[in-house]
């Protein structure tokens, strides 16, 4: 397949997965952990994720497929019907705890799981995934969408600020590790 041009972005379809494409989603998942920098953008290893039963892969693509309200996993797919990109929203509710254990203050948006195929880069792709997320986490009545970043991983703070996330000043330690990530978000409009 020939690398896509600016033009071609329109060819994809972005949309929210079925419940029934899981295999699909772990698929492009396992891809996705098999970057050169997932070690900075996921918190989960390959090894891991293909050790997971099916029935793992199952339950998360009914919680965030079509009409999920507490999630959304949105992929773009090609005219070929090749899932080239993805990602996931999460719904925090305020009065809850978030994924490091720190307090939700206030019903927001929260961006993981960001992927696109290397050979799908540079088209404008990631713009529209996130176009897509923001719009479908306003819906859900959220006041703002965050999302969290390695502290080393430049090309995405980039893009994320392109996309008009500006950072906090929140940062998360990874474990022990001493690393950390910066927390970048976008208010509602």
């Amino acid at each position: 397949m020939s690398t896509p041009n600016a033009e071609s972005r329109e060819s994809y379809l972005i949309r929210s997965i079925r419940a029934d494409e899981w295999a699909k989603a772990k698929e492009l998942r396992l891809v996705a952990l098999r970057d050169p920098v997932a070690h900075l953008a996921f918190l989960e290893t390959y090894d891991t994720a293909v050790a997971r039963p099916d029935s793992f892969w199952q339950e998360r693509a009914v919680g965030a497929a079509e009409g999920a309200t507490g999630a959304q996993q949105i992929i773009s797919e090609g005219p070929d019907g090749e899932w080239a990109g993805m990602l996931t929203v999460l719904v925090e509710e305020p009065g809850t705890t978030d994924w490091a254990g720190s307090p939700v203050e206030r019903k927001q948006g929260h961006l993981v799981g960001v992927f696109v195929r290397p050979e799908h880069r540079g088209c404008g792709m990631t713009e529209v995934l996130f176009d897509a997320a923001l719009e479908w986490s306003w819906g859900q009545g959220a006041e703002r969408v965050r999302l969290i970043v390695h502290e080393d991983n430049g090309r995405a703070q980039a893009f994320y600020r392109k996309a008009g996330f500006l950072p906090t000043g929140v940062t998360v330690q990874l474990g022990g590790s001493g690393e950390r990530e910066l927390e970048m978000a976008v208010e509602r409009p």
